[in-house]
């Protein structure tokens, strides 16, 4: 058990292991193996094999869901262990061999009990006196195990930073601390308390009398493109002369061009990315939006549009729509239609579905449909292609159309320039085919990036290496959390980068004000980023331990409290600074206020949204 978490302690901290884990790891496994000493008289070796097969598989699960999503895992996390089997390939393409010695007792002791069974489970005989100083001696080991995991767990409760949390307790501590605080009940406001003006004060919002753009895009179509895991730094790259992502690049000249906005996701990745976008809430504390809201009537972008303008609402994806209860997720949210797998097939499959391709050309013919229609329409659309691990198939290299230097052969940043290329490509035909249907020029498109695609603590030094000489600063957290925003309303939107901090939660106020929807009855945190100056504060969860935030200047991420925080700069070249515990307690403020409001929500008691097949 020593070599155990020594082994995940490697791989989670960036210190590694000290002689400290003698007094936080050990004693969780003393407790276990006392209690076995103490109660089990017959096949104790079994018992030993259980609990060492739990024990490890609990540390396993967390040190590979921390190379895949930068978390320390607790049993919410692991309830979702139905999802680890669409994402197996970018799960073991994080598996580092001497991974495996993990689990190098257990098969020999199993192995051993196979072979040797009758010898090795062969009951003990114990004199009775003995027996009782034996289990006294075991009661011993047992209170003072359970003192110690107490002593590492009861001072280290109030820490901030889930990561700081984890490794003062002890990684196991942890785990036990975060299953029993589960059915502790969160410190929630009423909601009358929760108003717009209060959010408003909190952000540091002022709303202008006449605001910029107002209506500009009143009746137009909106589409809005979710593009996965597309980072900023993309954005204008070029690879020996050569454009990494040319159409992206052509949008975001002739468009307003948003590039400090900040992905907003938790455990739900993409869906959650859709849920803050279509809702302009926070992303729950625990576990994803649409495991932990599908339920609540939720005030969103969808309903908005439609109760105001008249929008037809549709969503598209090539997955199954039950991944992530997606299903569920798109009732809440109000979405009249989903397209998924059921719709485009499995032609060209790539990860979860058809590739970018098939997903653009067969939504185009949908939306030549719905624009028949008397009333405008409102389509999402989600890009699934350039997924992590981003090698494609070796079944499609028609897609890795990208041309590299050797440097970035055989390795994931590699991977992921020729993933987003092919992404970019595809979405160009989109693009063109809006112009050619003559939908381009009726059109408001939104175009952002989901989440990160390239985790720091997935990258060994040389990725490291090559990603600081793309973005030409160290890569840190900032630069890591830092994804695109693209508008366009041709004839209407002029070619400006926006340098404003913003946020995925920021999306739906600002197409509110360029479609002419008031919201002076829909609680959102965001901000119309047109109108709404300078000032902005954007919470972070799940990726970022509790009490992370962003500010115009940095991203500040606890420590144990405030005061032992670390800054990154938000700017290249410029130092990390500005950050003050105001805007700390602000963004928790935040953070309660949005929990307290979509915990009060109504249930919807609503239809599914219609399912399309292909026809």
């Amino acid at each position: 058990m020593l070599f155990k978490s020594m082994l995940t302690w490697f791989v989670v901290f960036d210190d590694g292991p000290s002689w400290a884990i003698l007094i936080t790891e050990l004693p969780f496994a003393w407790l276990i193996f006392g209690l076995i000493e103490m109660f089990a008289s017959k096949r104790k070796l079994i018992y030993y094999v259980i609990a060492d097969a739990a024990l490890t598989g609990i540390l396993f699960s967390v040190f590979m869901y921390h190379k895949y999503y930068g978390v320390i895992a607790t049993w919410q996390a692991l309830q979702q262990v139905n999802q680890v089997t669409a994402v197996s390939n970018s799960v073991f393409s994080l598996m580092d061999p001497y991974y495996t010695l993990i689990f190098l007792d257990i098969i020999v002791i199993t192995y051993l009990l196979i072979r040797r069974r009758k010898e090795l489970l062969k009951p003990v005989r114990i004199q009775r006196p003995e027996r009782s100083r034996r289990n006294v001696a075991f009661a011993g080991v047992v209170v003072l195990s359970f003192s110690l995991s107490l002593f590492n767990i009861l001072p280290n409760r109030a820490s901030m930073n889930e990561h700081t949390k984890a490794e003062d307790m002890g990684i196991l501590n942890y785990e036990a601390y975060a299953l029993l605080d589960a059915g502790i009940e969160e410190d929630l406001l009423d909601p009358e308390e929760v108003t717009q003006d209060r959010i408003d004060e909190l952000k540091g919002v002022q709303q202008p009398s006449t605001p910029a753009y107002f209506g500009s895009a009143k009746g137009k179509n909106v589409i809005i493109v979710q593009m996965e895991s597309f980072q900023n730094f993309l954005i204008g790259l070029e690879m020996d002369g050569q454009e990494v992502t040319p159409n992206l690049n052509k949008l975001a000249r002739e468009s307003l061009y948003f590039d400090n906005f900040y992905q907003m996701v938790g455990q739900g990745n993409t869906s959650d990315a859709e849920f803050v976008v279509n809702t302009s809430f926070y992303v729950p504390e625990k576990g994803a939006a649409a495991k932990t809201y599908f339920y609540k009537n939720v005030p969103s972008l969808p309903k908005l549009l439609k109760q105001q303008g008249g929008y037809e609402s549709a969503t598209f994806h090539t997955n199954v729509v039950d991944f992530w209860n997606r299903r569920e997720l798109y009732k809440a949210v109000g979405f009249d239609t989903f397209y998924d797998q059921k719709y485009f097939g499995k032609d060209n499959s790539v990860y979860f579905g058809s590739d970018d391709e098939v997903l653009y050309a067969k939504t185009l013919d949908k939306l030549k449909e719905m624009d028949s229609s008397a009333n405008p329409f409102y389509a999402q659309v989600i890009s699934m292609t350039a997924h992590h691990p981003f090698t494609l198939t070796p079944e499609t290299p028609e897609l890795k159309k990208l041309p590299l230097p050797e440097k970035y052969e055989d390795n994931s940043v590699g991977d992921y320039l020729r993933a987003q290329n092919y992404a970019d490509y595809a979405f160009g035909q989109f693009v063109e085919g809006l112009k050619g249907a003559g939908l381009w020029e009726d059109t408001l498109l939104v175009v952002y990036g989901d989440h990160q695609g390239m985790p720091l603590y997935s990258l060994d030094t040389k990725e490291k290496e090559l990603m600081q000489d793309i973005s030409g600063r160290e890569y840190d957290f900032s630069e890591m959390t830092n994804v695109p925003l693209i508008m366009s309303l041709p004839g209407v939107t002029e070619s400006r980068t926006i340098s404003t901090l913003s946020g995925q939660v920021d999306v739906l106020p600002t197409v509110a004000n360029l479609t002419g929807a008031s919201l002076n009855d829909q609680i959102h945190f965001g901000q119309d980023l047109l109108n709404s100056g300078e000032e902005n504060i954007i919470p972070q969860r799940y990726y970022l331990p509790s009490g992370s935030f962003l500010n115009g200047s940095s991203l500040y991420i606890p420590g144990v409290g405030y005061e032992d925080g670390t800054r990154y700069s938000l700017h290249k070249d410029q130092p990390a600074n500005g950050s003050s515990e105001d805007e700390y307690n602000r963004a928790l403020e935040l953070l309660r206020l949005s929990d307290s409001y979509m915990t009060a929500l109504p249930e919807h008691g609503g239809a599914l949204p219609k399912e399309q097949a292909a026809k």
